[in-house]
């Protein structure tokens, strides 16, 4: 399936149509994929309603895409044919620059994502460069696998940002597919950590103490102690400001959103100074993932034996799941079975 053009979800329900493309062919260093499975995610949203829009259309979406490899490139070595491997948010980069050279290709000027500035997993058939596919362990499903490459992804580089240590409270703010991992990573990794959740939805919330959380609350609840750090996954700015009033001294918000929709940007007249940022707190984004934040994060999903909820739709209705996914009609991730 493909995206045309921009549109808003609120008057278009079918942003995506099909169309036949001819079959891609790898290049040198590439492979070919036939894929399986492919995760949606919020991003797509933030494409299509131009937040982050792709550089030229039609473009094929998904970046969290599951396959098996049906043809290798000139000088491609890594993979045979038959595996299965993943694709992730980053396609490419430039592997020279001084932030490739240190390991943090996320902030490459020339970074390509998968799914925006070449075409993605919501098709039958899609290329990447092999340096940048990852092997899947056999433990997940392709439908289980599908989010482990996005949502699991970046949860892991957001938890990484925070800082925390075990022992300290930890915030949720939006407990979609990526906060839902990122709990069950804590209640492995930090043991002592309290886990705090703001949700709007009260499902989302017995969710969340279903998995672990010791409180769950409304986006502006108080929860019953200050927290060290906490993870913003929502696509709102009022979120942002709610999480800021609730760090302790010293604390650290994570902003674990590519973009923020503007609908309630004067939402941010409201930051208080003296409540909610003095005393040291932080803020900090999360620029895409690096291909060591997947492949840790893939294999200390086998280690834990992570099993995502998910909620699996046909390629055909791909148009749905992102209009449920845009009213919040979720639970866990939400994966499209390609064949």
């Amino acid at each position: 399936m493909v995206l045309n053009k921009i549109c808003s979800l609120h008057d278009c329900k079918t942003p995506l149509t099909f169309m036949d493309l001819p079959e891609p062919v790898p290049g040198p260093g590439g492979i070919l994929i036939k894929v399986s499975a492919c995760g949606v995610c919020h991003t797509e949203l933030d494409e299509i309603e131009g937040r982050t829009p792709p550089p030229s259309f039609p473009v094929v979406p998904g970046h969290q895409v599951v396959g098996r490899v049906s043809a290798i490139g000139k000088d491609s070595r890594k993979f045979s044919i038959g595996d299965r491997v993943g694709v992730a948010w980053i396609f490419s980069a430039c592997e020279k620059c001084k932030f490739c050279v240190s390991g943090h290709e996320n902030l490459c000027p020339v970074f390509k994502a998968t799914g925006r500035d070449a075409n993605g997993g919501y098709a039958e058939y899609m290329t990447v460069p092999e340096k940048f596919a990852y092997p899947m362990p056999k433990t997940f499903s392709d439908a289980q696998a599908a989010p482990l490459l996005c949502a699991g992804a970046i949860g892991y580089r957001s938890l990484k940002l925070t800082g925390l240590k075990d022992g300290g409270n930890l915030g949720l703010t939006g407990f979609g597919a990526s906060a839902h991992l990122v709990l069950k990573m804590v209640r492995y990794i930090y043991p002592s950590t309290n886990v705090f959740v703001f949700a709007r939805n009260e499902k989302e919330r017995l969710f969340a103490k279903s998995l672990g959380a010791v409180w769950a609350g409304d986006t502006d609840d108080q929860p019953p102690e200050l927290l060290d750090c906490i993870i913003d996954t929502t696509p709102a700015w009022k979120p942002v400001v709610e999480a800021l009033k609730n760090l302790d001294r010293g604390g650290r918000l994570v902003i674990n959103a590519i973009r923020k929709e503007s609908s309630d940007k004067n939402y941010l007249l409201n930051l208080d100074y003296p409540s909610h940022l003095w005393m040291e707190k932080e803020i900090k984004s999360v620029a895409n993932v690096t291909r060591a934040d997947v492949f840790k994060f893939i294999n200390l999903a086998a280690e834990m034996h992570i099993k995502p909820e998910v909620q699996e739709y046909s390629l055909n209705e791909a148009n749905q799941a992102l209009v449920d996914l845009k009213s919040g009609k979720i639970r866990g991730a939400k994966v499209l079975q390609i064949s």
